[in-house]
């Protein structure tokens, strides 16, 4: 075993593509990461390698000009990027949904407009389902749309938009309440919205605003964003899939490959901690030893191995489901599920293991330790991933009595 998380069955252009990521992530990210982090900067530079490597079109079919890849080599690939720095995992995240949601939901003008420009990085993609006044609860979203002419006029506040000030396409789930009477339920009365903008902050467009970058514990570098609709008016043709009234299933299988995109992170920065954890433990002496000989770090180290190694095979089968054109929601939330979870006891393990210079913020360790708790709320909370399990395993083992 030359080291954890090894999957099996690549083919030789799957396995090219990690190689040249890792090394990738080695010589680009991982020595400038904690820097930027301290210093909450974008990674303008690192962006603009990922854009070269073609990242930002890795499953934009290759009509569009993407390299046209599986959701399993994605996820494979935003492992080793969350492994350098869970930040740029994000950025690559949020515009993958987007054009996920295009590609299987878009009218064909819709698809031929945006997927090229993406592929290429040139248009950078953001969804928004969040308000201030709800969390996972999205039947509550208040934000509307309303048909006039030829437009839409969207009113509303959205909340914790990733890539909200870099984006110049953003996903927006609204209510539209035309062609669904009083009465519809929620989740029948919501569209998708395709709101173009310019990059940064203040007014982007007429009315639309994005007011600035929320300060955040961790997940620093990546712009976190509130996003104010004031009247805003775009074009009815820039409803998703041209229908109103299925936004809140497209978000939702966009959000579902979302899980493994989450699941993914946990694994990277799982694998990133025990590195850490296990090479600090072989150079750190104590007692006339390096602590890695003393049995309850060797007891720490044989944990935290076996967690990451159980989480990367979660997320692999949860992307190999999906691929395979099955249901994988239960899946898919058992493996964000799981593997943030784990990834939270690694990082901490590992912190332990560095002891007082954990606390430093010398050391790697100590961004890690701020960074993992996004993972354990971001697409679904871990109690909203255990209700859609056991709905799932009710479905799936109903009594029959």
């Amino acid at each position: 075993m030359t080291r954890l998380a090894q999957t099996a069955g690549l083919n030789d252009i799957q396995r090219e593509i990690l190689s040249t990521v890792r090394d990738f992530v080695d010589k680009e990210i991982i020595p400038v990461a904690t820097q930027l982090e301290h210093r909450d900067e974008y990674p303008t530079e690192i962006v603009e390698g990922l854009k070269e490597l073609g990242l930002f079109g890795l499953m934009i079919p290759e009509e569009y000009g993407g390299l046209g890849e599986s959701l399993l080599t994605y996820a494979l690939c935003v492992e080793e990027i969350a492994r350098g720095w869970m930040s740029v995992s994000g950025i690559i995240n949020t515009h993958f949904i987007v054009a996920y949601m295009l590609k299987q939901h878009g009218t064909q003008e819709q698809k031929d407009t945006f997927l090229p420009r993406m592929a290429l990085g040139e248009v950078r993609g953001a969804f928004s389902m969040s308000e201030p006044a709800l969390g996972s609860d999205v039947s509550a979203i208040s934000s509307k749309g309303v048909k006039d002419g030829d437009e839409y006029v969207l009113n509303g506040q959205k909340m914790w938009l990733t890539n909200g000030g870099t984006s110049t396409l953003v996903a927006v789930l609204a209510r539209s309440d035309e062609g669904h009477p009083e009465g519809t339920a929620p989740h029948k009365s919501m569209t998708t919205f395709l709101v173009e903008k310019e990059p940064g902050f203040g007014e982007v467009r007429p009315g639309l605003t994005i007011p600035g970058k929320i300060d955040k514990m961790g997940y620093k570098g990546v712009d976190t964003t509130e996003l104010i609709m004031e009247d805003l008016r775009i074009p009815a043709n820039r409803v998703l899939g041209g229908t109103t009234g299925r936004g809140f299933y497209q978000m939702m299988d966009g959000v579902e490959v979302g899980r493994v995109n989450v699941a993914a992170r946990g694994c990277g920065v799982a694998q990133r901690a025990f590195e850490l954890g296990v090479s600090y433990a072989q150079q750190r002496h104590t007692f006339g030893k390096p602590i890695a000989q003393h049995q309850a770090i060797q007891f720490k180290l044989a944990e935290m191995a076996t967690k990451v190694e159980a989480a990367h095979a979660m997320m692999v089968n949860a992307a190999r489901k999906k691929d395979s054109g099955e249901r994988n929601d239960l899946e898919a939330g058992m493996a964000k599920y799981l593997a943030s979870e784990y990834c939270k006891e690694v990082v901490e393990d590992a912190f332990r293991i560095h002891g007082g210079y954990g606390f430093s913020k010398e050391y790697e360790i100590e961004r890690l330790y701020r960074e993992a708790p996004m993972l354990l709320i971001g697409e679904g909370t871990a109690e909203i991933q255990k209700m859609i399990i056991g709905r799932r395993l009710l479905e799936e083992y109903r009594f029959q009595g």
